[in-house]
């Protein structure tokens, strides 16, 4: 198979889907504006990113270079806060680690629908797979699966320019004028409410449950531990309950 051109966003191509014909264009500003009602959440929680990393002890130019290098706000919040509680590096690393563990299963699902993607291809999108990037885009994909691959990395840079560089410019804005923010504003109400609206509607298998809960239950009963080690070993377990509940499944379905 022929190496598939770089995607432009001015490109056009048809695509027959359910009937309706679009653009690549049309693919591109379809999931920018499907992720517009992300940015209610995603501003105050870069705005958040910014005052408490420079409360941490970074300086403007380091808040910006972790927004931009590791784009990832959980991990960034981990990172921060373990750090600020001078945890040891190899906890904090191992700690980002288990939160971007998620990241790998993200991956796994989305290449039936983008494996025919270029190397450069596959770079950016691995770099802006984010849980926003992906939940809208394994949606989409899934609801139309006649879309070709160009509508489908159309689609997914849409929701890139939405999400990921407002992160960045307002991680920065957080680190600049933070301070000047009042306290009575909570901005922390964010990050659950991100992962709230992003997860909920996505779990609809028994595997997917049993993962859910099992995360969960796993961090409460572990919440004591130092370092962060109670979500360090949650995450994994809340995987493999997940993996064990959907092979259980996969038997039953075929005796």
């Amino acid at each position: 198979m022929a190496p598939t051109p770089p995607f432009r966003p001015d490109a056009r191509q048809s695509l027959a889907d359910d009937g309706a014909t679009a653009t690549v264009r049309e693919a591109f500003w379809r999931g920018a504006v499907k992720s517009l009602p992300f940015l209610i959440v995603m501003i105050p929680f870069a705005l958040l990113f910014g005052v408490v990393a420079t409360e941490a002890g970074m300086d403007v130019a380091q808040v910006l270079g972790f927004s931009v290098l590791v784009l990832a706000g959980a991990s960034q919040f981990t990172a921060v806060q373990l750090l600020s509680d001078h945890a040891p590096v190899i906890i904090v690393i191992l700690s980002c680690l288990a939160v971007n563990l998620r990241m790998a299963m993200y991956s796994a699902s989305l290449v039936p629908w983008l494996r025919d993607a270029t190397a450069g291809q596959k770079a950016w999108v691995a770099y802006a797979l984010v849980d926003q990037s992906y939940a809208l885009s394994i949606q989409e994909y899934e609801a139309n699966p006649r879309m070709d691959l160009r509508h489908r990395l159309a689609f997914f840079a849409g929701i890139v320019m939405v999400v990921c560089l407002p992160w960045m410019f307002f991680s920065w804005l957080g680190a600049t004028v933070g301070r000047a923010i009042p306290e009575g504003i909570a901005l922390d109400f964010a990050m659950p409410i991100t992962f709230l609206a992003m997860i909920a509607p996505m779990l609809r298998t028994p595997a997917h449950l049993a993962a859910c809960f099992v995360a969960v239950a796993g961090s409460l009963v572990l919440a004591g531990l130092p370092s962060g080690l109670g979500l360090l070993i949650a995450s994994p377990l809340g995987m493999a309950a997940g993996a064990a509940v959907e092979v259980w499944s996969h038997k039953r379905a075929q005796a």
